[in-house]
């Protein structure tokens, strides 16, 4: 007998004597039906794709401007006007008292005089100026401004560094004439091999003046404050200098101690 393989005789073939109740006999006679209807979906939804562009064209855009039925109506506005140029200022209010015009008296002969100088009479109550404006009494009283008087020049205490500064501070007869008043005046603790550098730095005041004497590392054995006691017997220095003026400079130098052997 020969079996038709597109039909599902041989199924029954193949599962004769065997669990049909097995999924995978179930699976194999609807197999058909399930490719069919998977052409079918699949087809609907090719052609549902391919005919998208065409079916977004066909939707109305709501964005489209609407046509708005109404008449626009032209409106001209006037020219603008020029400002007039080299106009005279306007003249100023009448004084609250007559002005009389002030005549300076002039050694002349009597033909030569054009205007005589007011006379005493018509001064009294009145106002000398330039020329003669008749007063209004009803007018403001007006007071001029009092000034604030010359701006004061407020001093400059700010402490510069000895890197920016025009003119440095310095000790009178420079600085190996002030390492010869420390040696002269430290008093070294008699401490067998001491020896070191002391770092200290202080502010070198306008009159100059040692202040803020700060020792930034010694050598122990009470060598910072003897330091210290040394710098605020030190004679004045030469003040620094910024733009011309005598200003406050900080200042910075080691002192070496070396105990005598």
């Amino acid at each position: 007998m020969k079996l038709d393989l597109l039909k599902n005789q041989w199924l029954d073939v193949v599962f004769e004597g065997r669990n049909k109740v097995y999924g995978a006999y179930e699976l194999r006679r609807t197999n058909g039906k399930t490719n069919l209807r998977s052409l079918i979906i699949g087809g609907v939804i090719f052609v549902f794709l391919v005919s998208l562009p065409v079916l977004a064209n066909l939707i109305p855009d709501g964005s489209d401007e609407q046509v708005l039925d109404q008449k626009i109506t032209t409106v001209k506005l006037p020219p603008k006007e020029k400002p007039k140029e080299n106009l005279p200022p306007p003249p100023p209010p009448p004084p609250k008292v007559d002005q009389v015009k002030f005549v300076k008296p002039v050694v002349a002969k009597a033909e030569d005089v054009v205007e005589e100088p007011p006379k005493i009479k018509e001064i009294v109550d009145k106002k000398l100026g330039a020329e003669t404006i008749k007063g209004d009494p009803d007018a403001p009283l007006t007071v001029e401004p009092v000034g604030t008087g010359p701006s004061v020049v407020e001093e400059d205490n700010n402490i510069y560094n000895t890197a920016g500064i025009e003119v440095k501070p310095d000790f009178p007869g420079g600085l190996e004439k002030f390492y010869k008043f420390i040696g002269k005046n430290f008093q070294v603790p008699e401490e067998d091999g001491l020896k070191g550098k002391i770092f200290v730095t202080f502010v070198v005041e306008k009159d100059g003046s040692l202040t803020d004497i700060k020792v930034l590392r010694d050598i122990g054995y009470g060598t910072g404050k003897e330091a210290i006691r040394v710098l605020k017997s030190c004679p004045r220095w030469n003040p620094g200098e910024q733009n011309g003026k005598k200003v406050r400079v900080l200042y910075s130098l080691p002192i070496s101690i070396q105990s005598a052997e």
